[in-house]
This record gives structure tokens, sequence and C-alpha cells, in this order.
């Protein structure tokens, strides 16, 4: 072999070596998400109020009910997606049916179409709703876009749409944006400017004193403000505004 083959040929496998411990340090890294806390845990329990199952998603609905509303939920990104356990079962305790949905890696953006799943599997459900923190949100806005009427509501936790999906020609999408006012990564900001996206009648709600973690329950997260409100109570107010739309929903 010429000198210049061997260059070349050694070059060759540096970049493959690169590219190969690149590839794994980030699925070690994606595969590492935020653990969900002991409450969370917890709130994977059935009893009488909630009745829990899981598979290919945690399914969570009111024991002993048949609710024909229902709201898919992506998770955040890197983060364990039992964390959302205790708002998701209030809004099951509530009368409708959840489905947390688990994504490849711990990012949504590996799964956006899983929703769709999720719809087939549940013919029951007359109106269904898609939600997400952070990431899962954004997502949830993607899959929204790329499947104009599969859902007829979209619920952001500290989330905004991104730049190339644009639903303002989705008049009927009922849509409310919940974020927090000292929320460190998706700053009131760049919630607020997601706006000019979304359909004009698309609702923003405020929890004041909110961050970003305490969407869910697994903890603090860089580059986040430490909130002035309890996370009970932060979730508390997430789960009141995701059920007004939840009901908007049931009665139409």
């Amino acid at each position: 072999m010429s000198k210049k083959r061997r260059i070349i040929l050694t070059a060759v496998i540096v970049l493959l070596a690169a590219l190969l411990a690149g590839g794994l340090g980030f699925v070690i890294w994606a595969s590492n998400p935020l653990p969900a806390m002991p409450d969370a845990i917890a709130a994977l329990e059935s009893d009488a109020a909630v009745t829990i199952t899981q598979g290919d998603w945690i399914a969570f609905a009111p024991t002993g009910a048949t609710p024909t509303t229902g709201l898919i939920f992506y998770p955040g990104g890197r983060v364990d997606p039992r964390a959302y356990a205790p708002p998701l079962r209030a809004l099951a305790a509530a009368g409708y049916y959840v489905a947390l949905v688990p994504m490849p890696l711990n990012l949504a953006v590996f799964g956006v179409d899983r929703a769709n799943a999720v719809i087939a599997a549940n013919p029951q459900i007359e109106q269904w709703a898609l939600a997400g923190h952070s990431l899962g949100g954004a997502m949830s806005a993607a899959f929204i876009d790329g499947n104009p009427g599969a859902v007829d509501g979209l619920v952001f936790w500290a989330a905004f749409p991104a730049e190339n999906n644009d639903l303002t020609d989705q008049p009927g999408l009922a849509v409310s944006s919940i974020y927090g006012t000292l929320d460190g990564l998706a700053t009131v900001e760049s919630v607020l400017a997601g706006k000019p996206q979304l359909p004009p009648t698309a609702a923003f709600v405020p929890i004041d004193g909110g961050n970003h973690a305490q969407f869910g329950s697994y903890g603090d997260q860089p580059g986040d403000n430490p909130a002035t409100i309890t996370r009970a109570e932060q979730q508390a107010q997430a789960v009141t505004a995701t059920a007004a739309l939840l009901a908007a929903l049931a009665e139409q």
C-alpha cells in the first residue's frame, strides 16, 4: 500500500472512531435521565380513584369510569417519564384518560409520532389533547403541525413551538401555554415569542414563582432558577389550567 493510501486509510479510521465514540457518548448521556423522585414513583400505584396500567405507555384512568376525553403527554428531554406521574394522576382523578408516553433515548425528538399509537388504541376517546413539558411540548407542536386534525387541543408546559411549526392555520385547535415566571430555560420571553405561531385564541397562563423543573418531580435542573412556590403548588396550578382546556374540549 502506498504512503498516500495509508494516510487516507488512517484518517478514515480515526474519523470513524471519533464518530463511534461520539455516538456512544450521546447514547450514554441520553440514557441517563434526571431521575423521578420518590413521590412520583409512589404516584404510579393504582387505588380506588385512579387505575394505572403500564405497557408501551403509562395509562392513568379514573377507576370505574369510561372517559371520552383524553390527554397524551410527552416528557421533557432527558427526564425519567415517571417524574410526571403526580400531576398526570391528578388529571385522571378529575375524570380524564391520560397516556404518559416514554421516548426513545428519553428525547421526544426521536418519537414525535408516538401519539398515533395511543389514539389508535383508544377509539372510545372522542376528544384528544396533546401536551408536553419543555422538549416534549415542542415535539407536541411538531406532531400537530404534521398531523392536522389528529387532536383537538395542545397544552404546553414550559414550552413553545419550533420556528418551523406554524399552527395558525388550525383555528379549531384549542391551545394553552402554561409557564413559570422564574423559568431559567423556557424563559417568559421565549414562551411569549411563540405566540405568532399559534392560533389567535391560544391562552397563556403564567404560574407566578414557578420554574422549569417543578412541572415534574425530578429535582433541580441545570440552568434553571429557584422557584418561590412549592413543587406541589406549581403542579396543582398546571393541573388546573390543563383540566380547564380538557373540560372545554369535553363540552364540544
